[in-house]
């Protein structure tokens, strides 16, 4: 089968070395291998930045750069931008007849991110039911595999469960089921030891950091609060050092003797963090150098924009047409 690929972020502040880790390294593999489409999701951007839009609108070309510069190809892959494909949006709403509001509130992700924002009794309809307008776009492009977290599972079925009531109601099949490409690649913690790393708590390192600030950055990280000295023994597992060596640095067999080392003493925090500084800087100086020259020419990102937003609206009009015909409102 050829599968069809759809992937996204919201832009909401520049890329990370998390989602470098999470998303980014598997979107370069998975572009040579299948039909890829890649959606700057600015409208859900805006379900919890009503307030300040230009949060959204300042970091869609950002989030641009971020992908060319690591190295997602646009002859390769579609990239394209949310708000302007209007299948999207019709797609929610037709979508929405379909789902309950019940089932919305049984969904643990909705639960989990709704008590993150804090939002209390003023949950934006828009935030709240954004797994309609996640399955929108998953079956606007007839993807079949969508990369996710296990975090994300419960919007698959959501959408799983649309797609087989608009095949029930069509008696035929409109669309197709999407299957979960489930990352084995442990999360990055945040550089301050939480379990998240996370643009809203300013514990990320992006792809425009200074050398400065990564080295600052990496010295600041928690390693093990009882290894006071050099010759102490150390604590290999839970220490975000570490982490991030086995996330980044390519000789797995030199980490191996690291971590022995730190684990019977003698390799102080000092040249660990040495160690991994030099290796995420030797990582980002190139992809920060071409992020810069690609946010130099804001006419080309432009233009790659809008191309990869002109083939994926022919894409999602075609399927708006199917649902559309489904529901017997396919007059003209």
């Amino acid at each position: 089968m050829n599968h069809k690929i759809l992937t996204g972020d919201r832009p909401t502040g520049p890329l990370h070395l998390g989602h470098y880790v999470g998303s980014l390294k598997n979107r370069i593999e998975l572009q040579n291998h299948y039909s890829q489409t890649i959606l700057i999701a600015d409208l859900q951007g805006l379900t919890d930045n009503s307030h300040n839009p230009e949060k959204v609108s300042s970091n869609i070309l950002n989030v641009l750069a971020d992908y060319l510069a690591v190295g997602i190809c646009p002859t390769k892959t579609t990239i394209c931008l949310q708000s302007a494909l209007p299948a999207l949006s019709e797609l929610t709403m037709f979508y929405a007849n379909l789902v309950s509001v019940s089932r919305l509130e049984r969904n643990p992700t909705v639960k989990a991110e709704i008590a993150s924002k804090e939002f209390g009794s003023s949950i934006p309809v828009g935030f709240f039911s954004y797994p309609i307008s996640q399955a929108a776009d998953i079956t606007a492009f007839d993807a079949t595999l969508v990369p996710v977290g296990d975090d994300q599972l419960p919007m698959i079925e959501i959408t799983n469960e649309i797609v087989r009531k608009l095949n029930n109601i069509a008696q035929k099949t409109i669309l197709t089921q999407a299957k979960p490409l489930l990352s084995d690649t442990p999360r990055l913690p945040g550089v301050d030891g939480k379990a998240k790393m996370s643009k809203s708590l300013g514990n990320v390192i992006t792809f425009g950091s200074s050398d400065d600030f990564i080295v600052k950055a990496v010295r600041a990280m928690y390693t093990d609060p009882n290894h006071l000295r050099v010759d102490d023994p150390g604590q290999v597992e839970g220490n975000v050092v570490f982490t991030y060596l086995d996330a980044f640095h390519e000789d797995k067999a030199f980490i191996t003797q690291l971590k022995n080392h730190y684990a019977a003493g003698g390799l102080g925090d000092t040249k660990l963090k040495g160690i991994l500084a030099d290796c995420l800087i030797n990582l980002i100086t190139p992809i920060r150098a071409k992020r810069a020259l690609f946010l130099a020419d804001r006419g080309e990102l432009i233009a790659i924009l809008k191309s990869g937003t002109e083939l994926a609206n022919q894409q999602t009009q075609t399927v708006a047409q199917r649902v559309k015909s489904a529901f017997g409102l396919n007059l003209f």
